[in-house]
């Protein structure tokens, strides 16, 4: 069954999201909640309040729900005593309301009268089992049933942890999560129906150990965080910043929920702790960044905003301090050297491992058919970068197990099935792992799914060199990767592009097309930022031009090139990495891409033909007003004010992606879909002709000029910003050129890289990249 329109029935902030996800995948949603009392009793006309409310708080949320303003029109707002005879419509029905089981078994036997046959019913609780859920309604239903847990936001959490019971039709399970997987862009993992399911079950147990051991071996909140996050693949939050991102007051509810239904003798039982001093922070209000604080706060000093940590033994705020612990150095070594380091966070790192990592594999085939379940999970619903087995291969699976006899504990029986073995190896080119019974198996990937990682571990790459490589992806396709640090752009991304294009040549032989695309976080932050400034602070001019001149032809090759060029970016696009996507043939981004052309935060503007495409695009839209000065504003403000696409769907909007640009939601599909768009292209490619363009010249300039200098008199643009903001306007009006003359690219190109040029031999020019390269935040000077 294909699913074309759905409801939520609850719009607290998880309904709600889940409301917002829908839409962004382009279906139609209902968002039911009850009829207020106060309505009730005629104190108010507005019987869909709630959730009306929902959406327009939603509108205004940062980060946002939605991926673009437009798609909160997709979300209908209404409620359960008036409309939930309109739900007999849809063929998806999501319940997110207060978690008790009396108030949910109402509701289900009420939606059973009205809803269609066949529709889907989900709960999206994470703390009452199915099978307790269904009791009481009628077959019909629990054939239909099943629980779709998301994580917290919608939007941008990957995991969706599926669950279905003996009832549940195979058919209903296999569309949800088919849905959930290309529409919504999930991880999908099919979980057992088991207290906690998985990530919550492994996640809690994580959280309260890390919060024993700290307390227990006298650690600050920031020397706790600072050995259980990046040196373990965990966000920097590590475990306190956690809690202050979820809420302290949720934590004690999801324990104690946990607990009702955890069985006899699960560790988590000997571990639980609610710490008087949690206790009275949650009292006082101080439940983390919803609150008033919580073990981080921020607080005014001597009129400054001073970042302030709780000492876990007094309860008292004081300055946040940055920790130094040898242990957290020495991780850079590996994990070994962290948990074996002698200091405080090498002891703190080893118990916590210790404990989570044994009761992981404790777990395993109760809550998981297997560890990927368990892996994925942690690491789409937590944003680990490993998950446990993974992190157990790091210490070696017997390293654990001696270390659980050391301490006198029992070592699980899968970690014993792991003895001289590890969890996961690489079998002629593909990954495996190991089962239950000690035997590997293949790790399939679902169809349609293209990783990049798969390809590099069964070869070898075509050509590389210290920033990127060239992979050949099947089918005559080759994928460049960047793989520099932030995936930063330099002259040897420029030299391999221009390897790849000779290697391709008219893309009528044996290579016919090339995706530009990498698994990093993201897909470029734009030109290595500590590389130009060593060559400006030693005054190597003909040096940066020559940079700057390299990217220009390069980018232009590559929009001219006789073979498609796809590129397939995900996360940040910024500067050069922005403009790599304005000079391909077409792109196909993840829905989670964040593009822009940033360049005036450090002083300079876009050189390596931003301007020049974004002119061209603004010029060539046949929406745009009449005349030659509203695509030179359009593209002046767009450039000037470092806007940037919050999501792909947003990058549309200010022409960073064209209409005919694809959106992937699912970025373990992105690879296979720009391979398909490149291949598809490739079947009677051209080139695009080249554009010549009429520009106003000064007359544009001083216009530009003029607005430029209202917004600094207004105190909202500083002296370098009224510089910069004149090369700028100089270069989209044209120079010195009049309307009556066509510029071609290569002319525009040369306005580029004069201003470009004259603006970092600025000393304020100078000052922000440093401060950039030192805070990672732009100087405003």
């Amino acid at each position: 069954m294909e699913i074309r329109s759905a409801a939520v029935i609850g719009a607290g902030v998880m309904g709600s999201g889940i409301a917002a996800h829908i839409a962004n995948a382009g279906i139609p949603v209902f968002l039911l909640d009850i009829v207020p009392q106060d309505v009730k009793d005629g104190r108010g006309n507005d019987r869909s309040v709630v959730a009306r409310t929902a959406i327009e708080k939603m509108l205004k949320t940062d980060p946002a729900p939605f991926m673009h303003k437009k798609n909160a029109r997709l979300v209908t707002p209404g409620n359960i005593d008036d409309d939930l005879e309109k739900l007999a419509t849809v063929d998806w029905i999501v319940e997110a309301v207060v978690e008790n089981p009396a108030v949910k078994s109402d509701l289900y036997a009420r939606l059973d009268k009205v809803r269609k046959p066949g529709s889907i019913v989900s709960s999206n609780t994470s703390t009452i089992p199915l099978k307790n859920l269904i009791e009481g309604q009628s077959d019909r239903f629990a054939q239909d049933f099943l629980i779709t847990h998301f994580f917290n936001p919608p939007r941008y959490m990957r995991l969706l942890e599926v669950v279905s019971g003996p009832a549940t039709r195979a058919e209903a399970v296999t569309s949800l999560s088919t849905f959930a997987d290309k529409r919504l862009g999930k991880g999908v993992v099919q979980c057992k129906d088991r207290p906690g399911f998985i990530a919550n079950r492994i996640g809690t147990y994580w959280i309260q150990a890390a919060i024993n051991e700290a307390m227990d071996l006298g650690l600050t909140v920031e020397e706790a965080d600072a050995v259980v996050g990046r040196p373990m693949g965990i966000p920097k939050t590590g475990v306190f910043g956690l809690v202050d991102l979820v809420g302290l007051d949720l934590m004690p509810y999801v324990s104690r929920s946990l607990l009702k239904t955890l069985p006899p003798g699960d560790p988590y039982r000997d571990i639980y702790r609610e710490p008087e001093l949690f206790t009275r922070m949650i009292a006082e209000g101080y439940t983390g960044r919803k609150g008033k604080g919580g073990f981080y706060r921020m607080n005014k000093s001597g009129g400054a905003r001073v970042k302030e940590a709780v000492d876990l033994q007094t309860g008292q705020y004081r300055p946040a301090g940055k920790p130094s612990l040898d242990s957290v150095a020495a991780a850079k070594g590996g994990l070994r050297k962290l948990v074996e380091h002698p200091d405080k966070g090498g002891t703190y790192a080893r118990r916590v491992l210790v404990g989570l990592l044994s009761y992981a594999a404790g777990l395993v085939p109760e809550i998981a058919d297997d560890i990927t379940g368990v892996d994925q999970a942690m690491r789409l619903g937590y944003n680990w970068k490993f998950g446990p087995f993974e992190l157990i291969d790091q210490l070696g699976a017997d390293w654990l197990a001696d270390a659980l006899r050391a301490e006198g504990k029992a070592v699980p029986a899968l970690l014993e099935t792991a003895s001289g073995k590890t969890f996961y190896r690489t079998e002629n080119g593909k990954l495996q792992f190991l089962t239950t019974e000690g035997g590997y198996a293949d790790l399939v990937r679902p169809e349609g799914v293209l990783l990049l990682s798969d390809i590099k571990r069964a070869g070898k790459p075509i050509a590389r060199n210290a920033s990127a490589s060239l992979w050949d992806i099947g089918d005559g396709v080759a994928c460049l990767e960047f793989t520099g640090k932030m995936n930063a752009l330099d002259s040897d991304v420029m030299a391999l592009i221009r390897k790849a294009a000779g290697m391709i040549g008219d893309g009528k032989g044996d290579w016919k097309a090339l995706v530009v695309h990498n698994e990093g976080d993201n897909f470029s932050v734009g030109v290595n930022l500590g590389l130009a400034l060593f060559a400006v602070n030693i005054a190597l001019w003909p040096q940066v031009e020559q940079t700057v001149q390299e990217g220009q032809e390069t980018y232009k090759a590559l929009k001219y090139a006789p073979f498609p060029v796809v590129a397939a970016p995900s996360g940040m696009a910024l500067g050069g990495g922005c403009e790599i996507l304005l000079h391909c043939a077409a792109v196909q981004a993840h829905a989670e891409t964040y593009m822009g052309l940033v360049e005036v935060g450090v002083g300079v503007i876009p050189g390596w033909g931003g301007c020049k495409e974004m002119l061209t695009r603004a010029t060539l839209n046949k929406k745009r007003p009449g005349g030659p000065m509203p695509p030179i504003a359009q593209t002046f403000e767009t450039i000037s004010l470092a806007k940037v696409a919050k999501s792909a769907d947003e990058a549309r909007d200010l022409m960073f992606l064209r209409p005919t640009d694809g959106i992937t939601m699912n970025r373990d599909r992105l690879l296979a879909d720009a391979k398909a768009k490149a291949l598809a292209l490739a079947a009677d490619y051209k080139p695009p002709e080249p554009v010549k363009l009429r520009l106003p010249g000064p007359t544009a300039r001083a216009a530009l000029d003029l607005a430029v200098e209202g917004f600094q008199l207004q105190g909202k643009a500083t002296p370098h910003d009224v510089t910069v903001s004149s090369a700028l306007a100089s270069v989209l009006s044209g120079g010195d050129t009049d309307i009556t003359v066509e510029l071609d690219e290569d002319e525009l190109l040369e306005l580029e890289r004069t201003a470009f040029m004259r603006l970092v031999r600025n000393s304020n020019t100078v000052a922000r990249i440093e401060h950039m390269l030192t805070t990672g935040k732009p100087l405003r000077n």
